[in-house]
């Protein structure tokens, strides 16, 4: 028996071990069914220098995905096979199989499944910006907020009856968002540094004031402290992408409980009233 069902939708490998990793692991440690949907497989990502070449990197990218999975200690993967559609401008969204190409009403009725097959109480992705703007992220978003609406919709997708899935919906919809103070702090020290915030990121192509001004309001903060060493371990599993920089051995351990030791939200469903407290906990 578990006590709830966490499901989390993303786009790539390692948006989950690099964004909520600590709160996934932190359910997953309280007996909850933690669940996690990834779009793609992260073909596009660009290596990091350490890595060098490969071959298949959707390959390798799957298989940090699984690593970091069992770090955190989730309950299941669901991969949907579409492929990553990289940054706009890329090449690689002229691809056939690029998600952002997929037909909108196909992954929602896949995403409409998973929700009435795992039946969540809870469900979380993207903000509307995708987090930094990218593509996928935002596509994502709208299709996981359509989908959480249509689920439990018994006119919605009645073929999913055949199979035994039966019309359900979640109690609450999260999104992950930036905590602004940090976020505009952060700004500020690269601006001093001379570095360009519209231009940050290994290939310069995320605009950090663009995300800010896209930010929603946190509602929820998440304390993950207890588990930080399992979003590290997570992170670390994604060395394609540079995942080792969360474990710097410079960095002591109250610097990153305090840098990554909360996790930050914005409740969408249902919508968070002004003069709410702000709130510790997913789970009504």
């Amino acid at each position: 028996m578990t006590r709830g069902t966490l499901l989390a939708a993303f786009a790539h490998p390692d948006d989950e071990a690099f964004g909520p990793g600590g709160t996934l692991a932190l359910y997953a440690s309280r007996g909850y069914a933690v669940h996690l949907i990834c779009a793609t497989r992260g073909e596009a990502g660009s290596l990091a220098p350490e890595v060098g070449s490969a071959a298949d990197l959707g390959a390798i990218r799957e298989a940090e995905l699984r690593c970091a999975v069992e770090a955190l200690g989730l309950h299941g993967l669901h991969l949907l096979g579409y492929r990553d559609s990289g940054m706009p401008g890329s090449p690689d969204q002229d691809h056939p199989a690029a998600f952002i190409r997929a037909p909108f009403e196909e992954v929602v009725r896949r995403l409409v499944a998973l929700i009435r097959e795992l039946r969540p109480d809870v469900v979380l992705t993207f903000d509307p910006y995708g987090g930094y703007g990218h593509p996928d992220h935002i596509y994502m978003h709208r299709a996981v907020r359509e989908a959480f609406e249509r689920a439990g919709d018994p006119e919605a997708f009645p073929e999913h009856s055949a199979q035994g899935l039966r019309p359900h919906r979640p109690a609450r919809l999260y999104y992950t968002v930036l905590p602004l103070r940090p976020s505009r702090l952060f700004l500020a020290i690269l601006r001093i540094f001379g570095m360009d915030p519209r231009r940050f990121g290994r290939n310069r192509d995320i605009d950090l004031e663009a995300a800010l001004r896209a930010a929603l309001p946190v509602t929820t903060r998440i304390d993950v402290r207890a588990v930080l060493d399992r979003k590290e371990r997570a992170a670390a599993c994604h060395r394609s992408q540079g995942g080792g920089w969360m474990r710097q051995p410079r960095l002591l351990t109250f610097v990153r409980r305090g840098l990554w030791g909360v996790e930050t939200f914005h409740r969408a469903i249902p919508p968070f009233r002004p003069g709410e407290p702000i709130e510790g906990d997913l789970f009504p």
